[in-house]
């Protein structure tokens, strides 16, 4: 399966991350652990849950929802 096709899935997200987590509080480092996320321009496919969601929500500043590959 090629990542666009992921992409077209439903229930699923491409997030990259665009921000560093140097000098943010611990917990954000963490959330960005927890999306897979560990260094910039990483993207990850996740399944799209409330609790990714919410994820996504708390370090909105630091990563990207990726619409498009092409």
């Amino acid at each position: 399966m090629m990542a666009g096709d992921m992409l077209a899935d439903k229930g699923k997200v491409t997030v990259e991350q665009i921000g560093s987590p140097i000098g943010r509080r611990r917990d954000q480092e963490a959330t960005l652990a927890g999306l897979g996320l560990n260094r910039l321009h990483r993207r990850r496919v996740l399944e799209d849950t409330p609790a990714v969601r919410g994820m996504i929500r708390k370090v909105r500043h630091l990563v990207r929802v990726v619409e498009d590959q092409g």
